[in-house]
Protein backbone atom coordinates (compact mmCIF):
# COMPACT_ATOMS: atom_id res chain seq x y z
CA UNK A 1 0.00 0.00 0.00
CA UNK A 2 2.77 2.29 0.75
CA UNK A 3 4.73 1.53 -2.50
CA UNK A 4 1.61 2.28 -4.80
CA UNK A 5 1.01 5.36 -2.52
CA UNK A 6 4.65 6.44 -2.75
CA UNK A 7 4.58 5.89 -7.00
CA UNK A 8 1.34 8.01 -6.88
CA UNK A 9 2.65 10.51 -5.13
CA UNK A 10 6.10 10.51 -7.94
CA UNK A 11 3.51 10.76 -10.86
CA UNK A 12 1.49 12.93 -9.55
CA UNK A 13 5.05 15.50 -8.30
CA UNK A 14 5.75 14.61 -12.34
CA UNK A 15 2.10 15.58 -13.62
CA UNK A 16 2.48 19.01 -11.49
CA UNK A 17 6.45 20.01 -12.92
CA UNK A 18 5.46 19.47 -16.09
CA UNK A 19 2.55 21.68 -15.87
CA UNK A 20 4.50 23.99 -14.84
CA UNK A 21 7.33 23.91 -17.03
CA UNK A 22 4.27 23.83 -19.98
CA UNK A 23 2.96 27.13 -18.59
CA UNK A 24 5.60 30.22 -19.63
CA UNK A 25 5.48 28.59 -23.97
CA UNK A 26 1.41 28.70 -22.87
CA UNK A 27 1.96 32.39 -21.76
CA UNK A 28 4.19 32.92 -24.86
CA UNK A 29 2.30 31.41 -27.22
CA UNK A 30 -1.14 32.96 -25.85
CA UNK A 31 0.43 36.85 -26.35
CA UNK A 32 1.45 35.70 -30.02
CA UNK A 33 -2.07 34.16 -30.43
CA UNK A 34 -3.50 37.53 -30.06
CA UNK A 35 -1.01 39.46 -32.24
CA UNK A 36 -2.26 37.14 -35.01
CA UNK A 37 -5.41 37.39 -34.03
CA UNK A 38 -5.21 41.44 -34.09
CA UNK A 39 -8.21 43.11 -35.99
CA UNK A 40 -5.93 45.49 -37.18
CA UNK A 41 -4.24 42.72 -40.09
CA UNK A 42 -4.47 43.17 -43.50
CA UNK A 43 -7.27 40.27 -44.87
CA UNK A 44 -5.03 39.17 -47.64
CA UNK A 45 -2.58 38.76 -45.38
CA UNK A 46 -4.79 36.90 -43.23
CA UNK A 47 -5.96 34.48 -45.64
CA UNK A 48 -1.75 33.06 -45.76
CA UNK A 49 -1.52 31.74 -42.00
CA UNK A 50 -2.53 28.68 -43.52
CA UNK A 51 0.50 28.49 -45.63
CA UNK A 52 2.68 31.21 -43.17
CA UNK A 53 1.73 29.71 -39.51
CA UNK A 54 2.88 32.76 -37.81
CA UNK A 55 1.86 31.41 -33.88
CA UNK A 56 4.12 28.50 -34.93
CA UNK A 57 7.36 30.36 -36.16
CA UNK A 58 7.21 33.06 -33.45
CA UNK A 59 7.06 30.55 -30.25
CA UNK A 60 9.88 28.55 -32.25
CA UNK A 61 11.91 31.16 -32.25
CA UNK A 62 11.54 32.17 -28.98
CA UNK A 63 9.36 35.94 -29.44
CA UNK A 64 7.97 37.49 -26.36
CA UNK A 65 6.29 40.60 -26.26
CA UNK A 66 8.68 42.61 -23.87
CA UNK A 67 11.84 41.95 -26.01
CA UNK A 68 13.98 44.36 -28.98
CA UNK A 69 12.94 42.48 -31.87
CA UNK A 70 14.24 43.76 -35.53
CA UNK A 71 12.44 42.58 -38.54
CA UNK A 72 14.88 42.41 -41.59
CA UNK A 73 13.45 43.52 -44.82
CA UNK A 74 9.82 43.18 -43.68
CA UNK A 75 8.08 44.19 -47.46
CA UNK A 76 4.99 44.72 -47.60
CA UNK A 77 4.57 44.13 -43.59
CA UNK A 78 3.21 40.94 -43.33
CA UNK A 79 5.07 39.79 -40.26
CA UNK A 80 5.24 43.41 -39.06
CA UNK A 81 1.06 43.35 -38.88
CA UNK A 82 1.73 40.88 -36.25
CA UNK A 83 5.23 42.08 -34.51
CA UNK A 84 3.96 45.42 -33.91
CA UNK A 85 0.56 44.52 -31.86
CA UNK A 86 3.14 41.77 -29.85
CA UNK A 87 5.68 44.33 -28.93
CA UNK A 88 3.88 47.69 -28.54
CA UNK A 89 3.10 47.60 -25.28
CA UNK A 90 6.40 46.19 -23.72
CA UNK A 91 9.44 46.23 -26.22
CA UNK A 92 10.85 47.56 -29.36
CA UNK A 93 10.48 46.84 -32.48
CA UNK A 94 13.02 47.85 -35.26
CA UNK A 95 11.98 47.60 -39.29
CA UNK A 96 15.39 47.25 -41.17
CA UNK A 97 14.88 48.57 -44.40
CA UNK A 98 16.54 48.37 -47.83
CA UNK A 99 18.26 51.82 -47.84
CA UNK A 100 17.64 52.07 -51.59
CA UNK A 101 14.54 54.35 -52.37
CA UNK A 102 11.18 52.81 -51.37
CA UNK A 103 12.84 50.25 -48.76
CA UNK A 104 10.69 51.41 -45.86
CA UNK A 105 7.47 51.89 -48.29
CA UNK A 106 5.42 48.86 -46.66
CA UNK A 107 6.43 50.04 -43.23
CA UNK A 108 5.67 53.38 -43.79
CA UNK A 109 1.98 52.79 -45.56
CA UNK A 110 1.15 50.92 -42.30
CA UNK A 111 2.03 53.97 -40.48
CA UNK A 112 0.10 56.17 -42.20
CA UNK A 113 -2.97 54.12 -42.10
CA UNK A 114 -2.59 52.86 -38.00
CA UNK A 115 -0.26 54.97 -36.21
CA UNK A 116 -1.62 54.05 -33.03
CA UNK A 117 -0.25 50.48 -33.64
CA UNK A 118 2.55 51.13 -35.74
CA UNK A 119 3.76 54.49 -35.18
CA UNK A 120 6.61 53.29 -32.56
CA UNK A 121 8.07 50.92 -35.34
CA UNK A 122 11.40 52.04 -35.61
CA UNK A 123 12.88 52.12 -39.39
CA UNK A 124 16.85 51.37 -39.66
CA UNK A 125 18.88 51.24 -42.85
CA UNK A 126 19.97 47.39 -43.80
CA UNK A 127 22.41 46.43 -44.98
CA UNK A 128 23.60 49.46 -42.76
CA UNK A 129 26.09 52.42 -43.85
CA UNK A 130 28.20 55.27 -42.28
CA UNK A 131 25.64 58.20 -42.33
CA UNK A 132 22.14 55.96 -42.16
CA UNK A 133 19.80 54.92 -39.01
CA UNK A 134 20.78 51.95 -37.60
CA UNK A 135 20.03 49.18 -35.29
CA UNK A 136 22.43 50.19 -32.77
CA UNK A 137 24.88 47.01 -31.77
CA UNK A 138 24.00 44.85 -28.84
CA UNK A 139 20.72 46.36 -28.69
CA UNK A 140 17.92 43.52 -29.90
CA UNK A 141 16.74 40.26 -28.54
CA UNK A 142 16.14 38.75 -31.65
CA UNK A 143 16.20 39.37 -35.34
CA UNK A 144 14.17 37.83 -37.60
CA UNK A 145 14.32 37.68 -41.54
CA UNK A 146 11.69 36.14 -43.72
CA UNK A 147 12.09 34.99 -47.23
CA UNK A 148 15.51 37.37 -47.92
CA UNK A 149 18.42 34.80 -47.19
CA UNK A 150 18.13 34.34 -51.30
CA UNK A 151 17.95 38.26 -52.31
CA UNK A 152 21.71 38.94 -50.34
CA UNK A 153 22.92 35.76 -51.87
CA UNK A 154 21.52 36.94 -55.27
CA UNK A 155 22.90 40.37 -55.49
CA UNK A 156 18.97 42.09 -55.36
CA UNK A 157 19.89 45.48 -55.42
CA UNK A 158 23.26 45.15 -55.78
CA UNK A 159 24.22 44.87 -59.40
CA UNK A 160 24.20 40.86 -58.52
CA UNK A 161 27.19 40.49 -56.13
CA UNK A 162 26.37 38.32 -53.26
CA UNK A 163 26.22 40.15 -50.26
CA UNK A 164 25.04 37.51 -48.16
CA UNK A 165 28.45 37.36 -45.63
CA UNK A 166 27.73 41.37 -45.07
CA UNK A 167 24.38 40.83 -43.99
CA UNK A 168 24.86 38.11 -41.50
CA UNK A 169 27.44 39.66 -40.11
CA UNK A 170 25.89 42.96 -39.25
CA UNK A 171 22.52 40.75 -37.89
CA UNK A 172 25.07 39.26 -35.54
CA UNK A 173 26.53 42.86 -34.26
CA UNK A 174 23.03 44.21 -33.58
CA UNK A 175 22.25 41.24 -31.21
CA UNK A 176 22.83 40.89 -27.82
CA UNK A 177 24.95 37.85 -26.22
CA UNK A 178 22.64 35.03 -26.51
CA UNK A 179 20.30 36.65 -28.73
CA UNK A 180 18.52 34.61 -31.35
CA UNK A 181 18.68 34.79 -35.18
CA UNK A 182 15.40 33.39 -36.93
CA UNK A 183 15.59 32.60 -40.62
CA UNK A 184 12.70 31.24 -42.46
CA UNK A 185 13.45 31.17 -46.57
CA UNK A 186 12.85 28.60 -48.74
CA UNK A 187 14.40 25.60 -49.44
CA UNK A 188 16.76 24.38 -52.18
CA UNK A 189 17.11 20.19 -52.08
CA UNK A 190 21.03 19.50 -51.03
CA UNK A 191 21.69 17.69 -53.96
CA UNK A 192 20.68 20.29 -55.93
CA UNK A 193 23.55 22.67 -57.99
CA UNK A 194 24.70 25.33 -56.15
CA UNK A 195 24.07 27.59 -59.33
CA UNK A 196 20.59 27.40 -58.43
CA UNK A 197 21.11 29.47 -55.51
CA UNK A 198 22.08 32.20 -57.78
CA UNK A 199 18.25 32.55 -59.66
CA UNK A 200 15.77 30.38 -58.65
CA UNK A 201 15.20 31.89 -54.79
CA UNK A 202 15.28 28.90 -53.50
CA UNK A 203 18.26 28.30 -50.77
CA UNK A 204 20.63 25.22 -49.25
CA UNK A 205 19.73 25.27 -45.37
CA UNK A 206 24.29 24.14 -45.77
CA UNK A 207 24.59 27.50 -47.34
CA UNK A 208 22.32 29.30 -45.05
CA UNK A 209 24.04 27.30 -42.19
CA UNK A 210 27.85 27.98 -43.25
CA UNK A 211 26.67 31.67 -43.36
CA UNK A 212 25.44 31.92 -40.31
CA UNK A 213 28.60 30.18 -38.42
CA UNK A 214 30.88 31.45 -39.99
CA UNK A 215 29.33 35.45 -38.69
CA UNK A 216 29.83 33.52 -35.15
CA UNK A 217 26.42 32.26 -34.39
CA UNK A 218 25.46 28.58 -32.89
CA UNK A 219 22.97 26.52 -34.93
CA UNK A 220 20.38 25.76 -32.06
CA UNK A 221 17.09 23.82 -33.63
CA UNK A 222 15.01 24.00 -36.97
CA UNK A 223 11.53 23.28 -37.29
CA UNK A 224 9.30 21.97 -40.13
CA UNK A 225 6.33 24.20 -39.16
CA UNK A 226 6.74 25.50 -42.53
CA UNK A 227 7.53 22.19 -44.56
CA UNK A 228 5.53 21.80 -47.88
CA UNK A 229 6.48 18.36 -49.70
CA UNK A 230 4.39 19.52 -52.47
CA UNK A 231 7.18 21.57 -53.85
CA UNK A 232 10.05 20.09 -55.84
CA UNK A 233 11.95 23.65 -56.16
CA UNK A 234 12.50 23.03 -60.18
CA UNK A 235 9.96 25.41 -61.25
CA UNK A 236 10.42 26.86 -65.16
CA UNK A 237 10.22 30.77 -63.10
CA UNK A 238 11.98 29.60 -60.07
CA UNK A 239 9.73 30.12 -56.76
CA UNK A 240 8.17 32.94 -57.83
CA UNK A 241 6.18 30.19 -60.02
CA UNK A 242 4.24 29.19 -57.14
CA UNK A 243 1.89 31.17 -55.06
CA UNK A 244 1.81 34.12 -54.13
CA UNK A 245 3.46 35.44 -56.97
CA UNK A 246 2.28 33.42 -59.87
CA UNK A 247 4.82 35.15 -61.90
CA UNK A 248 3.35 32.73 -65.33
CA UNK A 249 0.12 34.24 -64.50
CA UNK A 250 -2.83 32.16 -65.80
CA UNK A 251 -0.62 29.27 -66.84
CA UNK A 252 -0.83 26.12 -64.90
CA UNK A 253 -2.27 28.28 -62.19
CA UNK A 254 -4.66 25.48 -60.83
CA UNK A 255 -1.41 23.57 -60.68
CA UNK A 256 0.63 25.46 -58.46
CA UNK A 257 -2.33 26.52 -56.19
CA UNK A 258 -2.83 23.14 -55.16
CA UNK A 259 0.94 22.81 -54.57
CA UNK A 260 0.84 25.88 -51.94
CA UNK A 261 3.58 28.40 -51.06
CA UNK A 262 6.99 26.96 -51.03
CA UNK A 263 8.85 24.45 -49.04
CA UNK A 264 10.97 26.38 -46.37
CA UNK A 265 13.27 25.93 -43.96
CA UNK A 266 12.95 27.26 -40.50
CA UNK A 267 16.29 27.75 -38.70
CA UNK A 268 17.15 29.28 -35.14
CA UNK A 269 20.67 30.89 -34.00
CA UNK A 270 21.73 31.97 -31.33
CA UNK A 271 25.20 34.71 -30.57
CA UNK A 272 27.16 33.09 -28.12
Amino acid sequence: MRQTLTVLGLLTTAIAVASVAAGEPRTQRHAIQDAVSATTRTPANVARDKYRHPVETLSFFGVKPGQTVVEIWPGGGWYTEILAPLTSAKGTLYAGVSPWPDGGKGVQALQAKNPAVFGQVKLAAFPWAEGQPKVPDGSADVVLTFRNVHNWRMGYQRNGQDYAAEAFAQMFAMLKPGGVLGIEDHRLPESASDEREKNSGYMKVSTVRRLAEQAGFKFVAASEVNANPRDTADWPKGVWTLPPSYTLKDVDRAKYAAIGESDRMTLKFRKP
